[in-house]
């Protein structure tokens, strides 16, 4: 991958993978709004590369912050007061289903939190620092997470309240919801909802949108 560059603005078939993300989400009814969170280094390369396209559901651009999950948090401060139901999705993951979407809201509504994954297909092995296995994980239970993470709204902002006041950092927002004792519940995705972060990341975007 470049390394000057942002991954999200590198090109699929013409089109950064961030724009075909938006347009996923763009395209799907149920979302009403989108917030995009950018390194604050990136505004030029965003208004460059991604406004021309004239995303109509994009309300507002925040710069991100330190990591991950401040950058979400921020994201959370400029939502519409009336929203109900918060996603949060990985601008690296651009072949997300308008059908995956709308379960995941659907299943967040009625249960809280839902999050998209799909089962691991490989045996996962713990191991220690010098590469010992210690245990074989019982594959039949483990799934791969993905994004969209999907939660009512007073759920998620209570979560990251919590960790910001204990100094927790997660690696994904569900596992915030974890630590207050909120169930959280899976949604199937798809095998080919890849978050795009190498080389080879690349190669296979291109053959999934030129198949």
């Amino acid at each position: 991958m470049k390394a000057d560059m942002n991954k999200q603005y590198l090109l699929i078939s013409g089109k950064p993978i961030l724009a075909h993300t938006i347009e996923a989400f763009e395209r799907c009814e149920i979302i009403s709004e989108i917030i995009i969170v950018i390194h604050h280094e990136d505004r030029k390369l965003f208004e460059e590369c991604i406004l021309p396209f004239g995303f109509s559901k994009i309300t507002s651009v925040v710069d991100g912050g330190a990591d991950r999950q401040a950058s979400v948090y921020r994201g959370l401060q400029r939502i519409d007061p009336a929203c109900e139901i918060i996603m949060v999705h990985d601008g690296a993951r651009p072949f997300i289903h308008s059908n995956i979407i709308t379960d995941s809201v659907n299943v967040a509504k009625k249960q809280g939190v839902a999050c998209v994954g799909v089962p691991v297909k490989d045996t996962i092995k713990m191991v220690n620092s010098v590469k010992r296995v210690d245990k074989t994980l019982e594959r039949s239970l483990l799934w791969a997470v993905q994004t969209p993470q999907v939660f009512k709204r007073d759920i998620l902002i209570k979560a990251h309240e919590k960790a910001i006041e204990e100094g927790y950092r997660g690696t994904d927002d569900s596992v915030l919801a974890e630590r207050l004792g909120i169930p959280v519940h899976m949604v199937m995705g798809s095998y080919s909802n890849i978050k795009i972060t190498t080389i080879e990341d690349l190669a296979i975007a291109e053959a999934i949108v030129n198949r």
